[in-house]
């Protein structure tokens, strides 16, 4: 997720004067304070003076699955950490074999070139190779009819995200600022390497392999001609300037439609439709815009206070991310071209078996910092897809969908995604019916919902009547509220959360049929949905600003200034190593606007000698002297006690017998907070009892992320991205090799070149099975 280019952990887009949960928090006797049956430790109690995070965290087990469900836990023993210095390598568990299946600059498509090791391909190689920095991922399995409902395990398209490009690497020897400087054949390239790829993979005598030569085989790049859907399409904010994109430059040639753009960026994790469609999330894709020196928006602009405020709340400064666009290409100039960043920050759906086909962004689903979109369908036959917005204090999403989802022609289901409710969850005080229990409620954003803002006159403001929504009719009101979601969640007081990244919905292994495509709910089988929460070292003010601030609920936030108090949902100052939070649906079903929650585990390392600084005891739930313990090393359940602990959760998955994997996402080179837990790691969790186990330790200075199998649950695949993150363009080898470092060939047993002066890491899908041939992690 996170790189030279992409923000770091002390980074924060969101500040409203929203009440606090902690207000809530303060108004609620300490005995409703538990989600059922929590269990104070005295000791633990003691130590911090009152409510503690261990009294907060999830003290209801999951719901025990139905009798005969045939869910066997977690077969394997943990991996040892990989502690300093990191081995350059992949571990897994004895009794596994792990593969490379494809890494950066694989050809993909007919008349794709093959990879270049000193990295001299061009863009238009690039647009035709495997891209940089894979991400999210989902495997979709080729049946007789040519589309992914069948459980077809040794054929299928995989769709892999490109979150983004390392510079230093990606250009050669002169890096991005040497030689010629900043280029467009350089932006270009780096535009390539962004996106999503399809390939098509096959398991051939035993072997996977990529089909580089598959009519699948596609690229989707930052240049792709794309369509723009749904209640925002068309709007005058949309309407930005509209280029010829050449590999010579950008030329424009008038004003775009609202109805149709160029790209997709940033993409990191995904989703997919029951009707077999891949979707792709635009997370950080305001580090891509900046300006020139002496440059603003046009004062002449109507839009130009609506749209300084836009570009301060979702990110955009002058030197974005150090990628250097603007500098090249007029597109990406935030000053000359400021509705431009209105086109990107959407869900984009692709459909992975029409090659011929234009990817739709849904403005339904709204506009933020997209991190996965995880599909429920209920027993109604209704559709919903959770999602997190990956930055610090901000909100977690819900859309669901108007009309019902229908399994029998997939042609009714092609624009699902246009018309339904987005919501934005609040974390409440609320009782339980007959149990003590946290509730929780989903807050529609549309025009007649009522803000927390008063009007003076004794009520509150509904979002239509706040000037940052207001238009002339109900649509345009709309479309503004889902092009301003960020400002809208503000508005109507959702509860800021310590970095939301990647939901999963929990699943229910059916011995009979035990891959259904999507998950369907009964009023047995809960419908529960877990997300992870990085990391927030905002949180409960501390450092050298002690004092704590929350978002400002007119919308006018700027960026990196929140340092929210802690709350029941975000119980840790200085969270350092995250958690992840888990909430069921009142009556099982996805329209539910209210839910119960808990924390289902807090993150952290055992034996840390961290201790939380004075500055964080003010203004806190904390009253007590700083301590390790109750802040630190959290409460993962393993055995032996310390043998899994992990931090910065990010990638989340269930696989299809209701295991729960968790993949990690921080600096990876085992120093500072990370010295007892290591290198990043893929762990294994039972939802029963909370037991986890690490599965897989990855290589130096790289991020675990993406994840998915064959119906079968035979064979899985994981994402590597970023092996050897900030090496230079004069030493790309510096922190890492790999894959070159721990394989000489791939899983299809062609070599992996690796002269030396010339090679580099490369980020790469691994494909890992079960020596015995049986299922993964049984």
């Amino acid at each position: 997720m996170k790189g030279e280019r992409h923000p770091k952990n002390d980074v924060t887009m969101n500040p409203s004067g929203n009440e606090s949960i902690r207000d809530v928090i303060e108004r609620t006797d300490l005995g409703r304070r538990h989600f059922m049956q929590t269990t104070i430790s005295a000791s633990v109690l003691a130590a911090i003076g009152g409510v503690n995070m261990k009294s907060i965290i999830g003290a209801v087990e999951a719901a025990p699955l139905p009798a005969g469900n045939g869910f066997a836990g977690i077969g394997f023993e943990s991996v040892p950490p990989s502690l300093a210095p990191v081995a350059d390598k992949v571990t897994v568990p004895a009794g596994y074999t792990v593969e490379v299946l494809a890494s950066w600059g694989d050809p993909i498509m007919k008349r794709a070139p093959a990879w270049d090791e000193d990295a001299s391909q061009d863009a238009a190689a690039q647009e035709k190779q495997f891209g940089m920095h894979n991400d999210g991922m989902h495997y979709f399995p080729i049946s007789s009819h040519g589309i992914g409902h069948g459980r077809n395990p040794v054929r299928g398209l995989l769709c892999v995200n490109h979150e983004y490009t390392h510079e230093e690497i990606l250009h050669g020897a002169e890096g991005l600022a040497g030689g010629a400087g900043v280029t467009i054949a350089k932006v270009r390239k780096s535009q390539a390497g962004h996106g999503i790829s399809v390939v098509e993979v096959r398991k051939n005598r035993g072997k996977w392999q990529v089909i580089g030569t598959s009519p699948f085989g596609r690229r989707i790049t930052g240049n792709t001609r794309m369509k723009i859907s749904g209640p925002a399409a068309g709007h005058a904010l949309m309407q930005s300037k509209k280029f010829d994109i050449q590999p010579t430059g950008s030329v424009e040639v008038g004003i775009n439609d609202g109805y149709h753009c160029h790209g997709t960026l940033n993409n990191c994790a995904n989703g997919y439709t029951p009707w077999g469609t891949y979707l792709t999330c635009e997370e950080n894709w305001n580090g891509y815009f900046g300006w020139n020196s002496g440059e603003s928006v046009d004062v002449a602009d109507p839009n130009r206070a609506a749209i300084l405020n836009d570009q301060a709340r979702y990110g955009i400064v002058a030197g974005g991310f150090g990628y250097r666009w603007h500098e090249a290409d007029p597109r990406f100039n935030a000053a000359t071209n400021p509705l431009e960043p209105y086109l990107f920050g959407w869900v984009v759906e692709i459909d992975p078996f029409d090659p011929e086909s234009k990817p739709v962004k849904r403005t339904a689903m709204g506009r933020f910092k997209h991190e996965s979109a995880q599909v429920a369908v209920d027993g109604n036959s209704r559709v919903a897809f959770y999602m997190g917005d990956d930055e610090r204090n901000e909100y977690i999403y819900k859309f669901v969908a108007a009309k019902r989802f229908n399994r029998h022609k997939r042609a009714d289901n092609r624009n699902l995604l246009d018309k339904g409710t987005l919501y934005v969850a609040r974390f409440t005080d609320m009782p339980g019916a007959g149990a003590e229990t946290y509730r929780g409620e989903w807050i529609a954003l549309e025009p007649d919902t009522t803000s927390v803002i008063p009007n003076g006159a004794g009520g509150y403001y509904k979002l239509r009547e706040l000037p940052q929504f207001a238009g002339a009719d109900d649509a345009e009101v709309q479309a503004l509220i889902l092009i301003k979601t960020r400002q809208a969640a503000d508005a109507v007081g959702a509860t800021m959360m310590d970095r939301p990244e990647w939901t999963a919905l929990r699943t229910y292994y059916d011995p009979e049929f035990s891959f259904k495509g999507y998950s369907v709910y009964n009023d047995q089988r809960p419908l529960e949905i877990y997300c992870t929460l990085t990391n927030n070292n905002r949180r409960g003010g501390g450092g050298s600003t002690p004092a704590t601030s929350s978002n400002k609920a007119d919308g006018t936030t700027t960026a990196a200034s929140a340092r929210p108090p802690v709350d029941m949902a975000n119980p840790r100052p200085d969270n350092d190593y995250g958690h992840i939070i888990r909430w069921r649906e009142d009556g099982n079903v996805v329209t539910a606007t209210g839910f119960e929650w808990d924390i289902f585990m807090l993150c952290g390392d055992s034996i840390t000698a961290k201790t939380l600084g004075a500055n964080y005891q003010s203004g806190n739930l904390v009253n007590g002297a700083a301590g390790t313990g109750p802040y630190y090393e959290g409460d993962i359940v393993d055995a032996p006690a310390g043998s899994a602990d992990f931090g910065a959760p990010d990638g989340l998955w269930f696989d299809q017998f209701g295991r729960l994997w968790i993949q990690t996402d921080q600096a990876g080179d085992a120093s500072g907070d990370w010295v007892n837990i290591g290198a990043n790691i893929m762990a294994c969790a039972d939802p029963n009892t909370k037991e986890v186990r690490r599965f897989l330790t990855g290589p130096r200075n790289c991020e675990v992320t993406g994840v998915t199998s064959t119906p079968d649950g035979k064979t899985l695949f994981v994402g590597v991205q970023h092996p050897g993150e900030d090496s230079p363009a004069s030493n790309p080898t510096q922190y890492s090799n790999w894959p070159q470092s721990q394989f000489t060939v791939n899983s299809a047993g062609q070599p992996l070149p690796n002269t030396p002066g010339l090679s580099r890491p490369r980020s790469s899908v691994l494909v890992i099975t079960k020596d015995d041939g049986g299922i993964i992690g049984s």
